[in-house]
């Protein structure tokens, strides 16, 4: 089986799988969820929106900017009372801080990975000063707390957060940037420092998203409050309205996540 076939069969799956989570939060008047998605299936999820949107939705990652979400079926207001979306924090720390290596993403993704469980289990993971901020499904948390004890060769502990909206959220860099329009080509090429040519690179790969939608016009005016993510070159978000300058190009501000 090629590549191509693969990915449409799980595409399909993904599909089926969004609709009959609608349709039995519908039907049994219940909340039902899926597991965490990555933006390629967040896309999948907003093209197959209008036929989705009878049951009512909600989107959570655990914090307002994640990356990775799960989708709540069910509205409120029809079913009468409220379900909290059954993910959790968990903070990765190492035992002995004066040893520990830098451990980035990748470190501990992969370590999660060889506990063998599916991808879809594990939100987003904020890494920073040796250490990371997991978000999980509430079913994972006791397998991952009783079995990561090493990233690299850094021992770690892991603890469940309390609360999580106790958890530090990331503070983006905020800067000015000037373009000579809104197309999102041309607005990211300058906020990520890319050429021409690598940024249309990226939107050939696939590798584009305008507010979790995978975005194929390089084109597309952006609008302010719009989120673009850039695989590989972080994401940022348009929060001012463009000016323009003295030699005719927009000026706007811009928060960078890296």
């Amino acid at each position: 089986m090629d590549k191509s076939h693969s990915n449409e069969k799980e595409i399909q799956q993904l599909k089926n799988r969004l609709h009959d989570l609608a349709d039995k939060s519908y039907q049994q008047s219940c909340y039902t969820f899926t597991g965490f998605l990555g933006l390629s299936e967040q896309d999948v999820f907003w093209r197959e929106e209008p036929g989705l949107r009878y049951a009512g939705y909600c989107l959570n990652g655990g914090f307002e900017t994640a990356e990775r979400v799960m989708i709540r079926f069910g509205n409120a207001g029809e079913l009468g009372y409220e379900v909290e979306f059954p993910l959790v924090c968990i903070q990765i720390q190492p035992l002995a801080m004066k040893f520990a290596e830098e451990l980035s993403h990748r470190d501990f993704l992969g370590a999660l990975m060889n506990l063998g469980i599916e991808r879809s289990t594990i939100g987003d993971i904020k890494a920073g000063e040796k250490r990371a901020c997991l978000f999980c499904l509430d079913t994972i948390a006791d397998f991952i707390c009783g079995n990561l004890d090493q990233v690299k060769h850094t021992r770690v502990k892991c603890t469940v957060a309390e609360n999580v909206m106790d958890i530090p959220q990331e503070e983006p860099e905020t800067i000015c940037v000037q373009v000579p329009s809104l197309r999102v080509d041309a607005v990211m090429a300058k906020v990520c420092n890319l050429s021409r040519d690598r940024s249309l690179d990226l939107f050939r790969a696939g590798k584009v998203y305008v507010n979790g939608r995978l975005c194929e016009n390089n084109s597309r005016q952006l609008k302010c409050g719009e989120t673009v993510n850039a695989r590989g070159y972080g994401k940022f978000v348009l929060i001012g309205e463009p000016r323009e300058t003295r030699k005719g190009k927009l000026a706007m501000d811009v928060a960078v996540y890296r």
